[in-house]
This record gives C-alpha cells, structure tokens and sequence, in this order.
C-alpha cells in the first residue's frame, strides 16, 4: 500500500494506558463489549445498506455501547498489538480470532503501522461511522491503495487520535516538537512490511518469503504476485467440498457394491455433520451432487438409488425441516443469505407444508424473506402440493395455500376453494374470494356466485367487487335479486359493491330497474331513500349506454346533495372526467 506523500499527523496523546502496567480506572467489560458492538457494526455495514433496519439496528446498538463508558471517563486509549488489542495490559480485542489475517481488527491495524488509538467522547456522534468505512476499504484493498494510516488522515477526524510508526522510512516523518507521535521503524518492521501479502489473503502467519532467500527482492514482482495468489487459492479453498466431491466420485466409478454402500454411508455421515455446523453451502453440495449420482451411475442397485434419494428427502421431511428452521430462527446471526438460498433451493415438495407454518411463526427478519423465496419457489413448481394444502388441518398452511393459490393464478385449485367457500371457516372464505377473484376464470367467477349469498358481509363484498372489475353474465340474476332484496337493507359500502356490480354485469337489461330507484316515485310520490339512488346513479354509470346517460340527466338537477353528487360522477366517468 502507499503511504501519504509527507507522514500524515496524529493528535497528540496524552498517557499510553495500553502500554502500561497501571492499574485499571474501571472494569474492561463495557471496553471489551464496545468492541463486540465494532465487529458487529463492520459485519452489517459490509452486507446491508444504510437504509436496512438490520444495519440501522446494529449502528445503533453501536452509538449505545459508549455509554457505559463514557460513565466513567471521557476518552480511552487501546494499544495494538499483532493480534489483540489491550487497554492497560488487559486484553479486551471483541473477536476470538487471534490469526494475522483482515478479518482481526487488531492485525488489521497493526501491519499497517498503528499501534494506539485513542477515542474521545463525541466519537459516537457521527466519526464512529466514517471509521466504519475506513476499516471495509482497508480489509478489500489492493496493493497500490492508500494505508490505513493515510486514510485516516485524509478522514481528519476531530474525536479519534492515534500512534503510528513509519514502516517506509529510518526516521520519524515529523518534528518531535510539532506533538506528532510518528516513530520510527525498526529493521525488523521494514523487512515484515516488505513481506506482508495483501489484505485480502490470509496466510501471512504461514508463508513467509525471507524463509526462502535473505535477499529482500530475489524475485520479480509479478512472481511474487503469482505466488502470492497460488497460496491464497490454496488455503480459500474448501476441504469439505473436495472430500464430498471425492465420495462421489467412489460412488460413481467404483462398481463393488461394499464400496459403494461404505462411501454412501460418509456421504449420509458428513451430510449430518454439514448441517450441525452450519455449514449450508456444503450440505446444498451433497444434495446437489446425490441426485447427479442418480443420473451419471447407470448401475447403480435399487437399494443404493433408495439411499441417495432420500438424502434431498431427509432435509425436507416436517421435523428434520422444522429443527433447522428453529434453530436458524433461535440463532443470534445467520449464515449468510447465499449458503441459505443455496440448501433452501434443494427442498423438495414435501417442505411447503413446514415453510409456510414457518412464515408466520418466525421473529427472525433476516430469515423471512429466505423463507418467502423458497415458498415462492417450491409452490410455482409444485401446484398439485399447493393445491392439497388447501384443505390442510393446520390452519396456517391452509390459509397460505389459498393465499398462493390466487397469487400464482393456479386453474387446478378451483373446485378446493369452491369447497372452502361451501364450508370453510370465515377466515378461509373470504381469502378464497380473493383467490377466486385473482385467478378470473370462467370456473373460478362461476364458484363466486354462491359466495354473494353468504352470511359473511366481507365475503360478500369481496365477491361483489369481483364481479365489478371481471363481468360474469350469469350471475345477473343473483346480483339482481339482491339489488332488489336484502341489499336495500345494508349498510353503503355494500351497497355500493352490489349496484356497481350489478350494472357491470347486467348491461342495458338492468336500466330500467337502476332508473326506476334513481327517478321513480312511489305510494304518494314517495322517492328511495338517498344513499339507495346514488348506489342506482354509480350503477348507470358503470352501464354507460346513451339510454343509461339520459337517465342519469334526468336526476342532475337532483336537490338532495348525496344524490346530486353520485350523478355528477357518473356523468363524468362516461365523458372522459375518469372514474
């Protein structure tokens, strides 16, 4: 990396209570905590945009974890070493990891010269996020970037100090008394600087190329960087990858059934082991690679077939499903999103049942829409699955097999929801109204006609309104019936829903009738009542005939103001004003 061109100034440090032996003001923990809350913050910063709740929580949780310092002092310094970090010979580094590698804040710093820092409070205001960056940079920078320490002083921060040591030169880049704290390297830091791989491998502490030669520049730089990259790849790669991939190769070269049933049985062994650890990428590998198996080993017997077949099986079975996905729901921080998608995409049809219980049972918001995905999936390729959920004992499933069902437009899931709808909870019958509506069929809108008669007004309502937006002639009847009947009875917003409904289906056979309400007079002369007209005024307006308008003319004069208005728009629907 490159360094500034003149040695960037720190602020002046007062003590170096990291460097010695005094004893603590206050207990380490709320030092050692803050510094869990810093790793915490880095991970979401890298993996999530400033306007996720995740990261927003996590920032957050950060800017709370200096308060119980700032309870006692109003700034504390931390010394780095290779691979901890100490606050007055206390070791309080908020990682467990101790290898020299960029994911160790403390390395991180170390190798490109710092060797204290010092926070102040005010920090937590703003500059606390600015450092956040500052580390993600420097963990995926390249050879010819800028230092740590230059990006610091192009930071300029106000409540943030620190020490450094010049890796580059014999001397300290600044005069003593100008109060930098630049000190000078020793041999031993020049000739480590020389060697340090770039940030992004991780095997500094294992290859080290003075081991090799003791002259600094043996070879040419882009050998290096060749050897460099050869060495990274190497100690990148997954072990437990080749391992699964070197079973099935056995399985499918070698033809003695004792080999293979051996070599089957690891495979089912490391399976279990995958998914205890954690480790989903690989568990998705096995299952990727079983039903290959199944495909590139022609000979394989009846009983070998049965043995890899019910690996994807396994997974997806109700309890072993519904274990990962507790533990996952229970756990304080998930895989990352690509393992998860990768083993969710091997659930077979027999999952969708466990993922939509799951849906709505869990807290965790990292894992929902993991779930929502492999739902998506697994019902869009699986509809006769989807379909059988429907009339599920559980509830949750059924309900979310009708929700899908209309999502997905599916024509097989007709007739169950017409059954719902003949029979099924409140609940269940107004979302299979909705399903029903959605999927617009010819069936579908023919199973909706019972449902303008049951005893649930939103059931009613929900079928009104879809026979408003998607016309089906025979149910004109019905509609007409319940215009002329119990619908006189109810309240606006049904009303409303059957008179447009009405009028959409009915067409110029239900002028007269919506005419009648709107400008005929009874016993007396008696008129409807208002609310009644301006529902019959909506419905010729959906009509839109010029028969249809010129009644709607005749009430435009209309005094009652509720009246006056629905005809108003009516008109104004048919004359390009919009509806």
């Amino acid at each position: 990396m490159t360094s500034p061109s003149s040695s960037p100034p720190a602020s002046t440090l007062k003590a170096t209570p990291g460097s010695d032996a005094s004893e603590a003001p206050f207990p380490s923990a709320p030092i050692e905590e803050w510094l869990r809350l810093v790793a915490k913050a880095g991970r979401a910063h890298q993996l999530y945009l400033p306007n996720n709740p995740i990261y927003r929580g996590a920032i957050d949780a950060l800017r709370a974890g200096f308060r119980p310092i700032w309870q006692h002092t109003d700034e504390f310094s931390l010394a780095v070493g290779e691979t901890d970090l100490r606050w007055y010979d206390i070791v309080v580094s908020g990682e467990s990891n101790t290898e020299k590698n960029a994911d160790n804040l403390a390395w991180l710093l170390y190798k490109d010269g710092l060797r204290e820092i010092t926070v102040t409070r005010g920090f937590e205001e703003a500059e606390f996020v600015k450092l956040l960056e500052i580390i993600q940079r420097a963990r995926h920078a390249q050879p010819d970037d800028d230092d740590l320490v230059a990006m610091l002083w192009e930071a300029d921060f106000t409540f943030l100090k620190y020490r450094y040591i010049d890796l580059l030169h014999d001397s300290s880049g600044g005069d003593p008394a100008d109060g930098t704290t630049v000190e000078p390297a020793s041999a031993a830091d020049i000739a480590n600087a020389a060697h340090e791989p770039p940030p992004e491998t991780s095997v500094a502490s294992v290859v080290n190329m003075a081991d090799f030669d003791s002259t600094l520049y043996f070879l040419d730089e882009p050998e290096i960087e060749y050897l460099q990259g050869e060495i990274a790849r190497e100690y990148q790669q997954d072990l437990r990858a080749n391992v699964v991939a070197a079973l099935f190769d056995i399985i499918d070269s070698q033809s003695d059934p004792a080999v293979r049933s051996e070599a089957i049985e690891n495979v089912h062994t490391l399976m279990a082991f995958l998914l205890v650890g954690g480790h989903f990428r690989g568990a998705a590998f096995v299952l990727r690679e079983s039903q290959g198996s199944l495909t590139r080993a022609s000979d394989l017997s009846p009983e070998h077939r049965q043995r890899l077949a019910e690996l994807p099986a396994r997974l997806s079975a109700p309890d072993t499903l519904a274990q990962l996905l507790q533990a996952l729901d229970d756990a304080p921080e998930l895989p990352p999103p690509e393992d998860l998608e990768a083993l969710f995409a091997e659930l077979q049809p027999a999952a969708l049942a466990t993922v939509f219980q799951w849906l709505n049972r869990t807290r965790n918001e990292r894992l929902r829409p993991l779930l929502e995905s492999a739902a998506e999936r697994l019902a869009s390729a699986n509809t006769a699955q989807l379909v059988k959920l429907i009339d599920s004992p559980d509830p949750e499933v059924s309900l979310e097999a009708i929700r899908r069902s209309g999502g997905l437009r599916a024509q097989g899931a007709v007739p169950q929801l017409a059954k719902v709808l003949a029979g099924g909870e409140v609940e269940r019958r107004q979302l299979a109204v909705a399903a029903l509506s959605s999927i617009g069929s010819p069936g579908a809108l023919q199973a909706l006609e019972h449902a303008l008669d049951d005893e649930d007004r939103e059931v009613r309502v929900g079928a009104a309104r879809a026979y408003a937006a998607q016309p089906h002639r025979p149910a004109a009847a019905r509609l007409e019936a319940a215009v002329k009947g119990k619908v006189r009875n109810a309240d606006l917003t049904e009303r409303m829903a059957f008179f447009e409904a009405y009028g959409a289906v009915a067409g110029e056979a239900g002028i007269a009738l919506c005419d009648g309400i709107l400008n005929g007079r009874g016993f007396l002369g008696r008129r409807e009542d208002d609310e009644l007209r301006a529902c019959a005024a909506m419905a010729l307006g959906r009509i839109g005939s010029p028969q249809a308008l010129e009644a709607l003319r005749k009430a435009a004069g209309e005094k009652d103001v509720v009246v006056r208005n629905a005809v108003t728009r009516a008109l104004r629907g048919q004359t390009g004003g919009g509806r």
